[in-house]
């Protein structure tokens, strides 16, 4: 029944049933009759939400990608710690985050960037955002350390895609397998001090 459920747990169904449904067989082998079996409800309710299987799949990782946003935000808090400890633990949360739900992770590492120019634009801004974000994270940072070189965007948007590339690296997301992102923490620490610690990291850039 989904007459018990509000518009947004809908839609949080219909998104999660797609995350599921691509864990399974991939976005291209997907079908609306798929995405409504996992979320249980029928193609009727699923047209009154998104206008076909792009604009679900563009929600999904907007969703995703607005989860690890507030992760990375909420594990950045100043306080007393060090720079190096406000990155430490921006890292650790991010990738426990990802680890955390699987059936999203291959949607954002690797579908997202196959599913039409729509989809392509909407990675573009998410990965802006999550450059955005650093640079925030590191003017707070420099909070505590005003040595800390401001990070310029440009470079903060290359941090973002070595990440993304860490991950494929080590992680086959089609199958799952692998060894966990969070093993990648130590990598991913010491690329954000390089960054960081490099005369360069403040050079202006236009993007």
């Amino acid at each position: 029944m989904t007459s018990t459920r509000t518009v947004d747990e809908l839609r949080a169904d219909l998104t999660g049933g797609l995350a599921a449904s691509i864990a399974e067989k991939g976005y291209a082998a997907t079908t609306i009759a798929d995405i409504v079996m996992h979320a249980r409800v029928s193609k009727r309710t699923f047209y009154e939400h998104f206008t076909d299987k792009e604009a679900c799949l563009m929600a999904l990782y907007e969703q995703g990608c607005e989860h690890l946003l507030a992760v990375v935000r909420g594990a950045a808090v100043g306080g007393q710690k060090s720079w190096k400890g406000l990155v430490n633990d921006g890292v650790t949360a991010y990738l426990n985050a990802l680890e955390g739900m699987p059936a999203v992770t291959r949607t954002l590492l690797v579908e997202i960037q196959a599913a039409g120019p729509k989809a392509f634009l909407l990675r573009q801004q998410m990965q802006r955002r999550f450059a955005d974000t650093l640079v925030e994270v590191v003017d707070a940072a420099r909070a505590a350390d005003p040595a800390i070189p401001k990070l310029s965007q440009l470079l903060a948007i290359a941090l973002v895609g070595g990440v993304h590339e860490m991950m494929l690296q080590v992680s086959d997301p089609y199958t799952g397998a692998g060894p966990s992102f969070t093993t990648l923490a130590p990598a991913v620490d010491e690329l954000v001090y390089a960054i960081l610690t490099n005369p360069w990291a403040s050079a202006d850039g236009m993007i």
